[in-house]
């Protein structure tokens, strides 16, 4: 039952433990619950090592992967004239995150080197986005891989966990599938028209994206093509909810998933360094929300999402679900994540010669 080096009975099973931990997570009212449901599943079944049925739980990334653009199908139909004027005043905010990028580098570095890391396992460790290229380019220049990849995917799992709480603590209202909100779209039927459209929207845009080598095109390259069909007016709805849960699940499954051989000792300690990072992170980008909100006008709670330190899909993901401005939230996260990768280039480069 393995093919192309895909376990399909493991990857069932996984598939079923996540979305039994999404659902329960949802059922309860929890914030972001399909999300953090299933994270929370696979990633205990995981890091505990339990083998349900002698399988152990896996999640392809191209399976993963296949989901993301649903996220940028979703955000481009938000899209109006209204906010293409909203994002002429975005410029202050865009250009402080030439600042907040290296600062929270800064923090990070200094909080594991503190802990005792090593100089390259630090730099690249405490990299604010770019996970995939922050391991790659940090393999490259002789950091221990898994103790990076550990760090990285905390920092990213524990800002999932934390933002949800933090709104909800806030605002009083869970975000996700139990906030009760509608994406913009929501209620217009699709036809069969609307959902070739939005399909062609999806795989075209991310094959133009990465043709074009536009940061986070998985996303950003379905969200463009998706603004223009709904600004045109091709279509109108934008994916039905229940696809929206569904890459919730794969999304927080996948990132479980990744937890399987990681020690007990290497999760305490990156645990401890990866919650200290995080909420120093977590802190600057309250301050920047603050010193920010008034001249870009967007709420507290918009700016702090677009500067919070997770992934670019499920801080989208927790934008779309409040209806908070999804556009300004995501492209301010492709350039963090822009900027990031740049950082990670320069280290690497300065690693190798050193």
């Amino acid at each position: 039952m393995v093919s192309r080096g895909v376990d399909f009975p493991a990857l069932a099973l996984t598939l079923a433990i996540g979305a039994a931990g999404g659902v329960l997570a949802a059922a309860l009212g929890l914030p972001l619950g399909y999300l953090l449901g299933s994270l929370l599943a696979v990633g205990v079944t995981a890091a505990m090592g339990w083998r349900p049925f002698g399988r152990t739980v896996t999640l392809p990334m191209r399976l993963r992967m296949s989901f993301v653009p649903v996220i940028g199908v979703a955000i481009g139909g938000a899209f109006t004239p209204e906010v293409a004027r909203e994002a002429l005043g975005w410029g202050p905010s865009l250009l402080a995150l030439l600042v907040f990028v290296p600062v929270a580098h800064g923090l990070g570095y200094v909080i594991f080197r503190l802990g005792g890391l090593a100089r390259v396992d630090a730099y690249f460790s405490a990299l604010p986005g770019g996970l995939i290229e922050s391991v790659q380019l940090g393999e490259e220049a002789g950091a221990d891989v898994r103790l990076l990849t550990v760090l990285q995917f905390l920092r990213l799992i524990l800002t999932i966990i934390a933002v949800p709480l933090i709104f909800l603590g806030v605002t009083g209202h869970s975000v996700g599938s139990a906030a009760g909100v509608q994406l913009t779209g929501a209620d217009v039927p699709l036809t069969l028209r609307d959902v070739l459209v939005l399909l062609v929207c999806g795989g075209l845009g991310v094959w133009l994206g990465r043709l074009c080598r536009i940061p986070a095109a998985i996303i950003t390259g379905p969200l463009i093509l998706s603004a223009l069909a709904h600004v045109l007016g091709w279509v109108e709805g934008v994916p039905p909810g229940w696809l929206i849960a569904l890459t919730q699940v794969v999304l927080g499954t996948g990132l479980g998933a990744r937890f399987v051989g990681v020690t007990g000792a290497m999760l305490r300690r990156a645990g401890l360094l990866a919650l200290l990072n995080g909420a120093a992170v977590m802190a600057l980008a309250f301050g920047f929300a603050f010193g920010l909100q008034a001249v870009v006008g967007q709420p507290v709670s918009a700016v702090f999402l677009a500067f919070a330190p997770g992934g670019l899909a499920e801080m989208s993901l927790i934008a779309l679900s409040l209806n908070i401005s999804a556009i300004y939230v995501t492209t301010h996260h492709v350039v963090r994540i822009a900027l990031a990768v740049f950082a990670a280039q320069i280290g690497a480069r300065w690693f190798l010669k050193h």
